[in-house]
């Protein structure tokens, strides 16, 4: 659906796709629901300061 906006004009636009929640389950059925689909590197549960603080890498095997 076509939107329309004034030119130099500053908007704030929040999309949200509403989705029924389920009453029943706890908080294991939530976190296995969404296991595994977050993309990030392989070493990341090793390397989580590095990724999360910018700490130089452990020294590893492969990565010496």
């Amino acid at each position: 659906m076509p939107l329309d906006l004034a030119p130099n004009t500053r908007y704030v636009i929040t999309i949200q796709e509403l989705k029924e929640t389920s009453s029943s389950g706890d908080a294991w059925d939530v976190l296995e629901a969404i296991a595994g689909t977050v993309d990030a590197p392989e070493d990341w549960s090793s390397e989580h300061d590095h990724y999360l603080y910018g700490t130089p890498k452990k020294a590893t095997p492969d990565n010496p």
